[in-house]
Protein backbone atom coordinates (compact mmCIF):
# COMPACT_ATOMS: atom_id res chain seq x y z
CA UNK A 1 0.00 0.00 0.00
CA UNK A 2 2.67 2.45 0.88
CA UNK A 3 4.65 1.91 -2.52
CA UNK A 4 1.70 2.00 -4.77
CA UNK A 5 0.96 5.27 -2.41
CA UNK A 6 4.69 6.67 -3.06
CA UNK A 7 3.85 6.61 -7.37
CA UNK A 8 0.87 8.27 -7.03
CA UNK A 9 1.45 12.64 -7.80
CA UNK A 10 0.43 14.72 -5.16
CA UNK A 11 -2.73 15.54 -7.08
CA UNK A 12 -3.78 11.95 -6.83
CA UNK A 13 -3.12 11.90 -2.76
CA UNK A 14 -4.90 14.75 -2.31
CA UNK A 15 -7.85 12.80 -4.45
CA UNK A 16 -7.05 9.45 -2.53
CA UNK A 17 -7.17 10.65 0.97
CA UNK A 18 -10.74 12.28 0.35
CA UNK A 19 -12.07 9.36 -0.83
CA UNK A 20 -10.98 7.19 1.88
CA UNK A 21 -12.51 9.81 4.47
CA UNK A 22 -16.06 9.74 2.85
CA UNK A 23 -15.51 5.73 2.47
CA UNK A 24 -14.69 5.81 6.34
CA UNK A 25 -18.05 7.51 6.88
CA UNK A 26 -19.58 4.70 6.04
CA UNK A 27 -18.26 3.06 9.36
CA UNK A 28 -19.11 5.82 11.30
CA UNK A 29 -22.79 6.03 10.47
CA UNK A 30 -22.76 1.97 10.65
CA UNK A 31 -20.61 1.47 13.71
CA UNK A 32 -21.12 4.50 15.81
CA UNK A 33 -24.35 5.24 15.08
CA UNK A 34 -26.20 1.63 14.63
CA UNK A 35 -24.21 0.48 17.82
CA UNK A 36 -27.05 2.26 19.69
CA UNK A 37 -29.67 1.39 17.15
CA UNK A 38 -29.63 -2.44 18.08
CA UNK A 39 -30.40 -1.98 21.52
CA UNK A 40 -34.26 -0.01 20.62
CA UNK A 41 -36.23 -3.04 21.19
CA UNK A 42 -37.38 -5.48 18.48
CA UNK A 43 -37.09 -3.34 15.45
CA UNK A 44 -33.21 -2.24 16.51
CA UNK A 45 -31.79 -4.96 14.21
CA UNK A 46 -34.23 -3.92 11.38
CA UNK A 47 -33.68 -0.24 11.44
CA UNK A 48 -29.57 -1.20 12.10
CA UNK A 49 -29.82 -3.08 8.78
CA UNK A 50 -31.80 -0.52 7.28
CA UNK A 51 -29.17 2.01 8.16
CA UNK A 52 -26.37 -0.13 6.28
CA UNK A 53 -27.59 -0.22 3.15
CA UNK A 54 -28.16 3.70 3.42
CA UNK A 55 -24.41 4.14 4.26
CA UNK A 56 -23.26 1.94 1.23
CA UNK A 57 -25.76 3.54 -0.69
CA UNK A 58 -24.38 6.93 -0.10
CA UNK A 59 -20.69 5.86 -0.32
CA UNK A 60 -21.60 4.56 -3.75
CA UNK A 61 -23.28 7.78 -4.68
CA UNK A 62 -20.46 9.77 -2.92
CA UNK A 63 -17.97 7.53 -5.59
CA UNK A 64 -20.14 8.44 -9.02
CA UNK A 65 -20.44 12.27 -7.63
CA UNK A 66 -16.91 12.44 -7.26
CA UNK A 67 -16.29 11.05 -11.20
CA UNK A 68 -18.82 13.10 -11.99
CA UNK A 69 -17.58 16.72 -10.73
CA UNK A 70 -13.83 15.62 -11.87
CA UNK A 71 -15.33 14.74 -15.77
CA UNK A 72 -14.85 11.04 -15.46
CA UNK A 73 -18.41 10.05 -16.03
CA UNK A 74 -22.04 11.36 -16.29
CA UNK A 75 -24.06 12.46 -13.50
CA UNK A 76 -25.60 9.66 -11.58
CA UNK A 77 -29.07 10.07 -11.61
CA UNK A 78 -30.37 7.18 -10.73
CA UNK A 79 -28.43 6.98 -7.48
CA UNK A 80 -29.27 10.31 -6.65
CA UNK A 81 -32.89 9.54 -6.81
CA UNK A 82 -32.60 6.23 -5.38
CA UNK A 83 -30.41 7.79 -1.92
CA UNK A 84 -33.14 10.56 -1.93
CA UNK A 85 -35.81 8.39 -1.73
CA UNK A 86 -34.15 5.78 1.04
CA UNK A 87 -33.58 8.84 3.29
CA UNK A 88 -37.37 10.08 2.97
CA UNK A 89 -38.47 6.27 3.56
CA UNK A 90 -36.09 6.09 6.55
CA UNK A 91 -37.15 9.59 8.02
CA UNK A 92 -40.65 9.13 7.94
CA UNK A 93 -40.59 5.62 9.24
CA UNK A 94 -38.37 6.65 12.37
CA UNK A 95 -40.54 9.05 13.04
CA UNK A 96 -43.88 7.35 12.74
CA UNK A 97 -41.49 4.80 14.93
CA UNK A 98 -41.67 7.17 17.73
CA UNK A 99 -45.22 8.16 17.18
CA UNK A 100 -46.64 4.46 18.05
CA UNK A 101 -43.85 3.96 21.14
CA UNK A 102 -42.48 1.20 19.37
CA UNK A 103 -39.21 3.05 19.73
CA UNK A 104 -37.89 5.29 22.86
CA UNK A 105 -37.51 8.48 23.08
CA UNK A 106 -33.43 8.12 23.36
CA UNK A 107 -30.42 8.82 22.26
CA UNK A 108 -30.21 6.02 19.64
CA UNK A 109 -33.44 7.65 18.29
CA UNK A 110 -31.87 10.94 17.98
CA UNK A 111 -29.20 9.43 16.45
CA UNK A 112 -31.23 8.41 13.41
CA UNK A 113 -32.89 10.50 13.43
CA UNK A 114 -30.17 13.29 12.55
CA UNK A 115 -27.82 10.88 10.81
CA UNK A 116 -30.29 9.61 8.31
CA UNK A 117 -31.34 13.14 6.47
CA UNK A 118 -27.93 14.15 7.44
CA UNK A 119 -25.67 11.35 5.62
CA UNK A 120 -28.29 11.27 2.56
CA UNK A 121 -27.91 14.70 1.79
CA UNK A 122 -24.18 15.16 2.29
CA UNK A 123 -23.94 12.49 -0.51
CA UNK A 124 -26.68 14.11 -2.93
CA UNK A 125 -24.96 17.37 -2.88
CA UNK A 126 -21.93 16.31 -4.70
CA UNK A 127 -24.54 15.38 -7.20
CA UNK A 128 -26.42 18.53 -7.51
CA UNK A 129 -25.86 21.29 -10.39
CA UNK A 130 -26.47 24.45 -8.17
CA UNK A 131 -25.85 26.07 -4.83
CA UNK A 132 -30.00 26.78 -4.38
CA UNK A 133 -30.48 23.28 -5.59
CA UNK A 134 -28.49 22.45 -2.69
CA UNK A 135 -29.91 25.10 -0.30
CA UNK A 136 -33.31 24.25 -1.16
CA UNK A 137 -32.63 20.41 -0.31
CA UNK A 138 -31.63 20.98 3.05
CA UNK A 139 -34.99 23.56 3.57
CA UNK A 140 -37.28 21.09 2.07
CA UNK A 141 -35.48 17.75 4.57
CA UNK A 142 -35.97 19.88 7.60
CA UNK A 143 -39.59 21.65 6.87
CA UNK A 144 -40.36 17.90 6.27
CA UNK A 145 -39.41 16.31 9.78
CA UNK A 146 -41.24 18.59 11.20
CA UNK A 147 -44.27 18.57 9.48
CA UNK A 148 -44.40 15.03 9.74
CA UNK A 149 -43.44 14.93 13.11
CA UNK A 150 -46.79 17.59 14.21
CA UNK A 151 -48.84 15.30 12.03
CA UNK A 152 -48.19 12.28 13.50
CA UNK A 153 -49.32 14.29 17.03
CA UNK A 154 -45.62 14.50 18.65
CA UNK A 155 -46.15 18.04 19.29
CA UNK A 156 -44.62 21.27 18.44
CA UNK A 157 -41.72 20.66 21.24
CA UNK A 158 -40.85 17.64 19.54
CA UNK A 159 -41.24 19.49 16.31
CA UNK A 160 -38.48 22.12 17.07
CA UNK A 161 -36.65 19.35 18.82
CA UNK A 162 -35.93 17.37 15.25
CA UNK A 163 -35.81 20.63 13.22
CA UNK A 164 -32.73 21.75 15.73
CA UNK A 165 -31.04 18.45 15.07
CA UNK A 166 -32.04 17.41 11.35
CA UNK A 167 -30.98 21.45 10.37
CA UNK A 168 -27.11 21.11 12.55
CA UNK A 169 -26.60 17.77 11.51
CA UNK A 170 -27.58 18.58 7.74
CA UNK A 171 -25.05 21.70 7.27
CA UNK A 172 -22.26 20.06 9.51
CA UNK A 173 -22.09 17.17 6.99
CA UNK A 174 -22.89 18.74 3.84
CA UNK A 175 -20.52 22.15 4.50
CA UNK A 176 -17.83 19.30 4.95
CA UNK A 177 -18.61 16.96 2.12
CA UNK A 178 -18.89 20.26 -0.20
CA UNK A 179 -15.72 21.38 0.98
CA UNK A 180 -13.47 18.52 0.74
CA UNK A 181 -15.15 18.06 -3.12
CA UNK A 182 -13.80 21.54 -3.53
CA UNK A 183 -10.61 21.19 -2.76
CA UNK A 184 -9.79 17.82 -4.77
CA UNK A 185 -11.38 19.99 -7.92
CA UNK A 186 -8.98 23.19 -7.31
CA UNK A 187 -5.85 20.68 -6.61
CA UNK A 188 -6.99 19.12 -9.86
CA UNK A 189 -7.42 22.69 -12.21
CA UNK A 190 -4.31 23.58 -10.58
CA UNK A 191 -2.90 20.42 -12.36
CA UNK A 192 -4.40 21.32 -15.24
CA UNK A 193 -3.08 24.85 -15.49
CA UNK A 194 0.25 23.65 -14.68
CA UNK A 195 0.32 21.10 -17.50
CA UNK A 196 -1.12 24.10 -19.93
CA UNK A 197 1.66 26.75 -19.18
CA UNK A 198 4.30 23.23 -19.85
CA UNK A 199 2.70 22.83 -22.97
CA UNK A 200 1.88 26.70 -23.80
CA UNK A 201 6.59 27.12 -22.87
CA UNK A 202 7.35 24.33 -25.25
CA UNK A 203 5.43 25.37 -28.05
CA UNK A 204 6.99 28.80 -27.38
CA UNK A 205 10.31 27.20 -27.88
CA UNK A 206 9.61 25.41 -30.59
CA UNK A 207 8.18 29.01 -32.15
CA UNK A 208 11.24 30.10 -31.26
CA UNK A 209 13.69 27.80 -32.47
CA UNK A 210 11.73 27.58 -35.94
CA UNK A 211 11.63 31.71 -36.35
CA UNK A 212 15.49 31.64 -35.78
CA UNK A 213 16.06 28.89 -38.34
CA UNK A 214 13.49 30.39 -41.14
CA UNK A 215 15.99 33.46 -40.41
CA UNK A 216 18.96 31.75 -41.01
CA UNK A 217 18.15 29.42 -43.92
CA UNK A 218 15.57 31.26 -45.41
CA UNK A 219 17.42 33.86 -47.30
CA UNK A 220 20.59 31.73 -47.82
CA UNK A 221 18.45 29.38 -49.56
CA UNK A 222 16.61 32.04 -51.66
CA UNK A 223 20.27 32.83 -52.85
CA UNK A 224 21.47 29.53 -53.40
CA UNK A 225 18.76 28.68 -55.62
CA UNK A 226 19.39 31.96 -57.58
CA UNK A 227 22.80 31.45 -57.91
CA UNK A 228 22.27 27.64 -59.26
CA UNK A 229 19.93 28.51 -61.41
CA UNK A 230 22.57 31.42 -62.85
CA UNK A 231 25.20 29.09 -62.96
CA UNK A 232 23.40 26.57 -65.26
CA UNK A 233 22.58 29.13 -67.78
CA UNK A 234 26.54 30.08 -68.04
CA UNK A 235 27.09 26.74 -67.77
CA UNK A 236 24.50 25.82 -70.88
CA UNK A 237 26.48 28.71 -72.95
CA UNK A 238 30.01 27.75 -72.26
CA UNK A 239 30.56 30.49 -70.24
CA UNK A 240 33.34 30.30 -67.47
CA UNK A 241 31.53 32.45 -65.08
CA UNK A 242 29.74 29.19 -64.23
CA UNK A 243 32.22 28.26 -62.25
CA UNK A 244 32.71 31.60 -59.99
CA UNK A 245 28.96 31.56 -59.26
CA UNK A 246 29.32 27.99 -57.85
CA UNK A 247 32.13 28.54 -55.61
CA UNK A 248 29.55 31.63 -54.46
CA UNK A 249 27.02 28.65 -53.88
CA UNK A 250 29.89 26.80 -51.67
CA UNK A 251 30.71 29.54 -49.44
CA UNK A 252 27.10 30.41 -48.74
CA UNK A 253 26.00 26.70 -47.76
CA UNK A 254 29.22 26.49 -45.67
CA UNK A 255 28.01 29.89 -44.34
CA UNK A 256 24.58 28.71 -43.74
CA UNK A 257 25.82 25.10 -42.15
CA UNK A 258 28.13 27.73 -39.41
CA UNK A 259 24.66 29.72 -38.58
CA UNK A 260 22.89 26.95 -38.04
CA UNK A 261 25.60 25.40 -35.97
CA UNK A 262 25.25 28.25 -34.11
CA UNK A 263 21.69 28.63 -33.71
CA UNK A 264 21.20 24.70 -32.22
CA UNK A 265 24.28 25.36 -30.04
CA UNK A 266 22.43 28.06 -28.07
CA UNK A 267 19.04 25.88 -28.27
CA UNK A 268 20.45 23.07 -26.64
CA UNK A 269 23.07 24.82 -24.29
CA UNK A 270 21.61 25.04 -20.74
CA UNK A 271 22.19 28.15 -18.83
CA UNK A 272 23.50 27.84 -14.98
CA UNK A 273 21.60 30.75 -13.32
CA UNK A 274 18.22 30.00 -15.49
CA UNK A 275 17.92 26.64 -14.83
CA UNK A 276 19.11 26.70 -11.02
CA UNK A 277 15.92 29.39 -11.11
CA UNK A 278 13.78 27.02 -13.04
CA UNK A 279 14.38 24.09 -10.48
CA UNK A 280 13.51 26.43 -7.72
CA UNK A 281 10.20 27.14 -9.39
CA UNK A 282 9.36 23.97 -10.48
CA UNK A 283 10.10 21.98 -7.43
CA UNK A 284 8.09 24.59 -5.50
CA UNK A 285 5.08 23.98 -7.75
CA UNK A 286 5.22 20.42 -7.19
CA UNK A 287 4.96 20.82 -3.47
CA UNK A 288 8.74 20.44 -2.46
CA UNK A 289 10.94 22.50 -0.20
CA UNK A 290 13.75 23.19 -2.37
CA UNK A 291 17.13 25.77 -1.45
CA UNK A 292 19.67 26.78 -3.69
CA UNK A 293 22.87 27.56 -1.44
CA UNK A 294 26.18 28.94 -2.45
CA UNK A 295 26.96 30.84 -5.26
CA UNK A 296 24.85 31.18 -8.10
CA UNK A 297 27.89 30.28 -11.36
CA UNK A 298 27.58 33.81 -12.96
CA UNK A 299 31.24 33.72 -12.58
CA UNK A 300 31.99 30.38 -13.96
CA UNK A 301 32.79 30.15 -17.82
CA UNK A 302 30.18 29.14 -20.44
CA UNK A 303 31.04 25.88 -20.92
CA UNK A 304 30.89 24.99 -17.18
CA UNK A 305 28.14 26.77 -16.52
CA UNK A 306 26.10 24.98 -19.69
CA UNK A 307 27.23 21.84 -18.58
CA UNK A 308 26.58 22.31 -14.60
CA UNK A 309 23.38 23.21 -15.85
CA UNK A 310 22.22 20.24 -17.32
CA UNK A 311 23.18 18.36 -14.32
CA UNK A 312 20.84 20.66 -12.37
CA UNK A 313 18.27 20.06 -15.24
CA UNK A 314 18.43 16.15 -14.59
CA UNK A 315 18.60 16.27 -10.73
CA UNK A 316 15.37 17.98 -11.18
CA UNK A 317 14.08 15.55 -13.53
CA UNK A 318 14.83 12.86 -11.06
CA UNK A 319 13.52 14.12 -8.37
CA UNK A 320 10.24 14.92 -9.41
CA UNK A 321 9.76 11.14 -11.23
CA UNK A 322 11.81 8.86 -8.82
CA UNK A 323 11.02 8.88 -5.26
CA UNK A 324 8.82 10.90 -3.11
CA UNK A 325 10.92 14.04 -1.64
CA UNK A 326 9.76 16.76 -0.38
CA UNK A 327 13.18 18.55 0.41
CA UNK A 328 16.14 19.59 -1.97
CA UNK A 329 19.30 21.74 -1.63
CA UNK A 330 21.22 22.59 -4.09
CA UNK A 331 24.90 23.76 -3.47
CA UNK A 332 27.47 25.26 -5.90
CA UNK A 333 30.72 25.82 -4.55
CA UNK A 334 34.30 26.59 -5.52
CA UNK A 335 36.65 24.87 -2.97
CA UNK A 336 39.93 27.04 -1.82
CA UNK A 337 42.79 25.24 -4.06
CA UNK A 338 40.89 22.73 -5.96
CA UNK A 339 40.39 24.95 -9.23
CA UNK A 340 37.21 23.07 -9.64
CA UNK A 341 33.64 23.77 -9.55
CA UNK A 342 31.43 20.98 -7.66
CA UNK A 343 27.82 20.91 -8.09
CA UNK A 344 25.72 18.73 -5.02
CA UNK A 345 22.41 18.18 -4.98
CA UNK A 346 20.74 16.29 -2.56
CA UNK A 347 16.78 15.20 -1.91
CA UNK A 348 15.29 12.93 1.09
CA UNK A 349 12.81 11.14 -1.31
CA UNK A 350 15.05 7.92 -1.92
CA UNK A 351 13.26 5.91 -3.83
CA UNK A 352 11.87 2.59 -2.45
CA UNK A 353 14.46 -0.37 -3.23
CA UNK A 354 10.98 -2.47 -3.90
CA UNK A 355 9.78 0.12 -6.76
CA UNK A 356 13.48 -0.12 -8.28
CA UNK A 357 13.70 -3.85 -8.79
CA UNK A 358 12.69 -5.02 -12.51
CA UNK A 359 12.49 -0.98 -13.28
CA UNK A 360 14.49 -0.19 -16.95
CA UNK A 361 18.04 1.86 -16.48
CA UNK A 362 17.69 5.21 -17.64
CA UNK A 363 19.85 7.36 -19.77
CA UNK A 364 20.10 10.94 -18.20
CA UNK A 365 22.81 10.11 -15.77
CA UNK A 366 25.41 8.33 -18.25
CA UNK A 367 24.15 11.32 -20.79
CA UNK A 368 25.50 13.51 -18.05
CA UNK A 369 28.51 11.53 -17.17
CA UNK A 370 29.65 12.32 -21.39
CA UNK A 371 29.09 15.87 -21.01
CA UNK A 372 30.83 16.30 -17.95
CA UNK A 373 33.48 13.55 -19.14
CA UNK A 374 34.19 16.02 -22.19
CA UNK A 375 35.25 19.15 -19.86
CA UNK A 376 37.38 16.72 -17.63
CA UNK A 377 34.79 15.97 -14.85
CA UNK A 378 32.44 13.51 -13.08
CA UNK A 379 29.56 12.49 -11.71
CA UNK A 380 29.03 11.04 -8.64
CA UNK A 381 25.03 9.31 -7.58
CA UNK A 382 23.90 7.12 -5.09
CA UNK A 383 22.42 6.61 -1.93
CA UNK A 384 23.96 7.69 1.28
CA UNK A 385 22.91 8.75 4.85
CA UNK A 386 20.34 11.34 5.32
CA UNK A 387 21.49 14.66 6.46
CA UNK A 388 17.67 15.88 6.82
CA UNK A 389 16.22 16.13 10.41
CA UNK A 390 13.43 14.07 10.70
CA UNK A 391 10.12 15.64 10.86
CA UNK A 392 6.69 14.83 10.67
CA UNK A 393 6.20 16.60 7.39
CA UNK A 394 8.71 15.37 4.34
CA UNK A 395 11.06 17.84 2.89
CA UNK A 396 13.65 18.23 0.39
CA UNK A 397 17.50 18.30 1.40
CA UNK A 398 20.48 19.13 -0.70
CA UNK A 399 24.49 17.88 0.54
CA UNK A 400 26.40 20.58 2.12
CA UNK A 401 29.10 21.25 4.52
CA UNK A 402 26.56 22.98 6.83
CA UNK A 403 23.35 21.08 8.06
CA UNK A 404 20.08 22.49 6.28
CA UNK A 405 17.23 23.89 8.28
CA UNK A 406 14.06 22.28 8.52
CA UNK A 407 10.82 23.13 6.73
CA UNK A 408 7.37 22.08 7.41
CA UNK A 409 5.50 21.43 4.35
CA UNK A 410 1.97 22.39 4.56
CA UNK A 411 -0.33 20.02 3.40
CA UNK A 412 -4.67 20.48 2.50
CA UNK A 413 -6.60 19.43 5.05
CA UNK A 414 -10.04 17.45 4.54
CA UNK A 415 -12.33 18.22 7.51
CA UNK A 416 -12.62 14.67 8.95
CA UNK A 417 -11.10 12.59 11.79
CA UNK A 418 -10.02 9.80 9.15
CA UNK A 419 -8.35 11.92 7.06
CA UNK A 420 -6.59 13.61 10.00
CA UNK A 421 -5.57 10.02 10.99
CA UNK A 422 -4.48 8.96 7.03
CA UNK A 423 -2.22 12.33 7.30
CA UNK A 424 -0.66 11.51 10.04
CA UNK A 425 0.04 7.65 9.52
CA UNK A 426 0.96 9.00 6.30
CA UNK A 427 3.58 11.81 7.60
CA UNK A 428 5.07 8.99 10.01
CA UNK A 429 5.59 6.84 7.23
CA UNK A 430 7.54 9.23 4.51
CA UNK A 431 9.51 10.17 8.44
CA UNK A 432 10.89 6.94 8.75
CA UNK A 433 11.76 6.56 5.43
CA UNK A 434 14.08 9.13 5.45
CA UNK A 435 16.85 7.58 7.15
CA UNK A 436 18.25 7.93 3.35
CA UNK A 437 18.68 10.15 0.65
CA UNK A 438 20.12 10.42 -2.66
CA UNK A 439 22.72 12.75 -3.50
CA UNK A 440 24.71 13.75 -6.72
CA UNK A 441 27.34 15.26 -6.88
CA UNK A 442 29.27 16.99 -10.51
CA UNK A 443 32.81 18.32 -10.31
CA UNK A 444 34.20 19.91 -13.21
CA UNK A 445 37.77 21.46 -13.64
CA UNK A 446 38.16 25.28 -14.51
CA UNK A 447 40.25 26.14 -17.44
CA UNK A 448 43.48 27.60 -16.41
CA UNK A 449 44.79 29.95 -19.05
CA UNK A 450 42.06 28.76 -21.63
CA UNK A 451 38.89 27.88 -22.39
CA UNK A 452 37.38 24.58 -21.83
CA UNK A 453 36.62 22.42 -24.98
CA UNK A 454 32.97 21.48 -25.58
CA UNK A 455 32.11 18.91 -27.83
CA UNK A 456 29.97 20.59 -30.89
CA UNK A 457 26.41 19.67 -30.76
CA UNK A 458 25.78 19.35 -34.58
CA UNK A 459 28.80 16.71 -35.10
CA UNK A 460 26.79 15.67 -37.86
CA UNK A 461 27.25 18.40 -39.92
CA UNK A 462 31.05 18.70 -40.39
CA UNK A 463 32.32 21.50 -42.56
CA UNK A 464 32.42 20.35 -46.30
CA UNK A 465 36.00 19.91 -47.83
CA UNK A 466 36.72 22.70 -49.65
CA UNK A 467 36.86 21.88 -53.75
CA UNK A 468 40.32 21.59 -55.13
CA UNK A 469 41.80 23.83 -57.64
CA UNK A 470 40.20 26.77 -56.57
CA UNK A 471 41.30 30.13 -55.35
CA UNK A 472 40.28 31.76 -51.99
CA UNK A 473 36.52 31.84 -51.66
CA UNK A 474 35.68 35.97 -51.79
CA UNK A 475 33.40 37.48 -48.69
CA UNK A 476 29.78 36.80 -49.35
CA UNK A 477 28.49 40.69 -50.22
CA UNK A 478 24.61 40.64 -50.31
CA UNK A 479 24.68 44.38 -52.10
CA UNK A 480 26.27 42.32 -54.94
CA UNK A 481 22.52 40.30 -55.72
Amino acid sequence: MTSHRRARTQMARVELYTRWTFASIVGIEVGLFGSNVVLMGAAGPWLWLFLFVHAVLCAVLVSRAMDWRLGRRTRPVKLLVSTAALSAVGLITLIALRATDVVPQDSGFALLLMGIPGFGLAAISLGLRTTAQRVWSVVGTVSGAAVITLLLGLGWVAAALHTAGVSAMTFLLVSAYLFSAWLVDVVWELDAAREVQTRLAVTEERLRFGRDIHDVLGRNLAVIALKSELAVQLAERGRPEAIDQMTEVQRIAQESQREVREVVRGYREADLHTELEGARSVLAAAGIDCRVEGDDGAALPAEVQSALGWVVREATTNVLRHGDAQRCTVQLSEPRGAGMAVLVVENDGMPDPALRKGASRGSGLDGLRERLAALGGTLDAGAVASSIPSAASTAFSVPSAASTASSASSASSVPSSALAASAVSAASAASAAASRCFRLTARVPLPVGGAVSVPVPLSSLPEPPGLPGLPGLPDYDEKAL
